[in-house]
Parts: C-alpha cells; sequence; structure tokens
C-alpha cells in the first residue's frame, strides 16, 4: 500500500456508502472487452542504486545532445538556456502557484501572466496574448476556430509548408465541425503558392507558417493583402519563435491572428514537451481569443494591481458561450518565457537570432562548396534543406555512430522529396562541429 493514498478499512468504508462490496462493482459499467485482465508486463522491483544504473543505462541509448550534436530542429530547437531563468523559474511560489480561480488574491500569478503577455505581444506584433495553450498545433488550431467564429465562414486555406504535426492536429479540430480545410501548394522555391488564393471569395481564413517546415521564409504580408481583400483573415505562424527577432514580426506584416511555439524562449527540448504555444491577435478579435487574459487597473487607493480580464473556458463561463475548453494552464511555461526574454531584452534577442542565422548561413554556404545541392533558393533563419546525394543513408548511419545527428529526413513527410534533408544550425554548435558534418558528408 505504499503507493495508495487509501487503506483497505478505507476503501471498504467507502465502498459501503455508496452500496458495492467490492472495487471491481465500481467499475461494472465498463465493458469487458475494454478492460485489461492480463498483469502488466514489468520488471522486477530495483533497490534505489539498480534503479539509478538503470535509468543512466536508458540516458545512455538517447541520442540527444551534448551526448550527441545533433544537426535537428523541426519543430523543436536547441537554445542555450541562461541561469538566471532555471533559477527563477524554479522558485517554489511559481512550481507550487495553480490556476487563479480567485483570480484577484493571486496577484503574483497575475502579474507573471500580464509580463509574458506583454513581451509576447511586442514580440509578435500584435494587440494582445493570451497564455494557456499546450503548443504551437494547438495554438493555430485554436486560431482557425476562431477565424471561423469572426468570418462565420467555414472554409479554411492552409499551406502544405505548415509544420506536419501541426496541419494534423487541425484536420482533428475540424472533422467532426464540417468545416473545409484547402491545402496550399508549394512552389520550387520552397515556398507557397499564392496563386491559388486568386479567388479567396468564402475563405474565413489563410494559414502561413514563416519560415516554414522547409525553413524558407514566406512573405506574409502578400497572404495578409490578398485574404483581406476577400474579406477573410489573415492567421502567421512559426515553429522558431526566436526568428522574430531578427524577422519582421507577423503582426507587422499584417497578420490578424499569430499563432506560434514558444519553446525556444527558456525551455528545453525535453523530448517533445512540454512547450509553449503562443496566441495573440489584433484588440478587435479579443473576445474571441480563447485562454485567460490578464489586466492592468488600480484599486480604491490608487495602487496598481492586476485582474484577470478575460477568461473564456467553459469553467469560468456558460458552456455554449466558451471559445475554448482547454482545462490546462501554461502559465508557468509562459512565466518561464517571459523570464528569458525580459533577461536577454530585445538587443539580446536580436543578436541571438543574428549568431543563429550567421551559424546556418555559414553551414549551407560550405556544403554548397562541397557540392552539396540546396533545392530550394528561399531566403531562410536558422535551418534549411539539402539534397543529398544517392545511398546517403550509409553515410547518415556512420554519422550516428560517431555520434553526430545530420538532420531531418523529409520523405516521410513529402514521399517527393526523397534524399532530402532539414539541417538546422543554433548557437549551441560550435564551428568546429559545422566544418566536422560538411566533412563527414562528403568524405
Amino acid at each position: 500500500m505504499r503507493y495508495f493514498p487509501h487503506t483497505p478499512e478505507e476503501i471498504d468504508q467507502m465502498l459501503r456508502v455508496i452500496g458495492l462490496t467490492c472495487l471491481d462493482d465500481l467499475f461494472a459499467g465498463i465493458p469487458a472487452t475494454c478492460q485489461k485482465t492480463r498483469p502488466m508486463n514489468l520488471m522486477a522491483p530495483l533497490n534505489e542504486w539498480e534503479l539509478n544504473s538503470h535509468m543512466d543505462a536508458v540516458s545512455d541509448s538517447m541520442a540527444v545532445p551534448p551526448t550527441y550534436t545533433s544537426f535537428l530542429g523541426a519543430g523543436r530547437y536547441s537554445h542555450h538556456i541562461p541561469a538566471v531563468v532555471t533559477a527563477l523559474k524554479s522558485r517554489s511560489e511559481f512550481l507550487t502557484s495553480y490556476t487563479p480561480y480567485q483570480p484577484e488574491i493571486s496577484q503574483g500569478t497575475l502579474q507573471a501572466i500580464y509580463e509574458y503577455q506583454t513581451l509576447a505581444a511586442r514580440l509578435l506584433g500584435v494587440d494582445v496574448v493570451t497564455a494557456s495553450h499546450y503548443d504551437g498545433a494547438t495554438a493555430m488550431a485554436e486560431a482557425a476556430l476562431m477565424a471561423v467564429r469572426i468570418t462565420r465562414r467555414t472554409r479554411i486555406a492552409a499551406s502544405s509548408l505548415i509544420h506536419p504535426l501541426y496541419l494534423q492536429v487541425l484536420r482533428t479540430y475540424l472533422k467532426p465541425t464540417g468545416y473545409e480545410l484547402i491545402e496550399l501548394p508549394r512552389l520550387s522555391t520552397g515556398q507557397t503558392d499564392l496563386s491559388s488564393l486568386a479567388d479567396a471569395s468564402g475563405l474565413a481564413a489563410v494559414i502561413v507558417q514563416s519560415p516554414n517546415f522547409l525553413g524558407c521564409i514566406e512573405p506574409v504580408s502578400s497572404f495578409s493583402d490578398g485574404i483581406h481583400h476577400a474579406g477573410g483573415l489573415c492567421i502567421a505562424g512559426f515553429t522558431e519563435a526566436l526568428s522574430c527577432g531578427l524577422l519582421k514580426s507577423p503582426g507587422s506584416q499584417g497578420a490578424d491572428i499569430v499563432f506560434g511555439e514558444g519553446q525556444s524562449l527558456g525551455l528545453p527540448c525535453a523530448f517533445g514537451g512540454p512547450g509553449l504555444g503562443m496566441l495573440g491577435s489584433l484588440k478587435a478579435y479579443m473576445r474571441n481569443l480563447p485562454g485567460r487574459l490578464v489586466g492592468k487597473t488600480h484599486d480604491v487607493e490608487g495602487k496598481p494591481g492586476f485582474v484577470l480580464t478575460l477568461a473564456t473556458r467553459e469553467q469560468h463561463i456558460r458552456r455554449e458561450k466558451a471559445t475554448s475548453n482547454i482545462c490546462s494552464n501554461n502559465s508557468h511555461c509562459a512565466l518561464t518565457a517571459a523570464i528569458y526574454m525580459a533577461a536577454l531584452g530585445g538587443t539580446g534577442i536580436r543578436k541571438l537570432a543574428e549568431i543563429n542565422h550567421s551559424k546556418a548561413v555559414y553551414l549551407s554556404e560550405e556544403l554548397k562548396r562541397a557540392g552539396i545541392a540546396l533545392p530550394f533558393g528561399a531566403p531562410f533563419f536558422n535551418e534549411f534543406v539539402v539534397r543529398f546525394p544517392e545511398g546517403f543513408q550509409t553515410v547518415y548511419d556512420r554519422l550516428l555512430n560517431q555520434r553526430i545527428i545530420p538532420g531531418l529526413a523529409l520523405e516521410r513527410f513529402y514521399p517527393e522529396l526523397k534524399s532530402h534533408y532539414l539541417l538546422t544550425a543554433t548557437e549551441t554548435i560550435s564551428r568546429a562541429s559545422l566544418d566536422m558534418l560538411v566533412r563527414e558528408v562528403c568524405a
């Protein structure tokens, strides 16, 4: 009973109160075909030292930095995290705080969310940003639903160069609704074909990611001009938040709603999570934003304070009025991002973005000089696509044995891109490692 909160006597007492004789009766409503009757296939118990050794062995089997030099990106990016970020986010008053159901007495929690909103809105170039989304994929899906509510139209166009897993989440959201999703094809430049938007009438929104999944920077302003002319909304996003430190923000290019993944802002890759779904919009669409919005005000004595201005979850308001059923508060991830952005400041974020871009450009030029093809001509930020010669899998396996992960194969997402790999270079990769990759792939 070491890991159970109740004794057998307490369990028997609770069962008697509800008129049952055993725990099996409690689950009688579950069909037998859905019940697992076999015992779980677990390894034998380990003592503390054996468990530590086992976990070390499992860890050693994973191809992750810093043991491996990784050129993977595609939505999760390895960045240095300043010590001040880790120290501050680990303080007990932040780690133990929970959703503020009595918000005005949780001034520290509200202020943390407010600071994140302010910094994120400046980064994304929009009026308001919320702080309650799981990741970039769900933020994008929520943005699409926002557009449907605002425009009262049911057709949405999305670039086929949005992260494939984001698109899958969007399809899942839209499937039971009956809303139509149109996927825009790509050009030979690695960008989205805008000509397919020649007739955008009837569209609720067009969704674009920049830099896109191939690393190419999209002309967001062209998307926004086209869809606005047809009376729809422009939804623009990113998977690499640091790109906003160097590129024009989505909001400044005419995006009405902005989504993105904030993992690069002080959060480790952590095998895919947790992430930070960033979602913001123009003030005109504020009441359609899902999640929470904290505002700053003054009390009766004139002292500054914070209030929960908007809470559109079904726990807070009538279900039929809710704009989202997201039931988890990602405020700790948002707090981490706020600390990161405040620690670096605007100048620091821009400088770090420049370092990322420079490293990626250096790697691309060296590979090109070595005879490796770069099939797409569009500008990029810190990741780009190369086409390796046929039979590269043998080289790939050899590099893995040398603890180098030479990018992501794109064929599983785009069958026509056989032998194409997506490479990413961030500030965590040294010039020596960049040169080593060039030497090894050309050996």
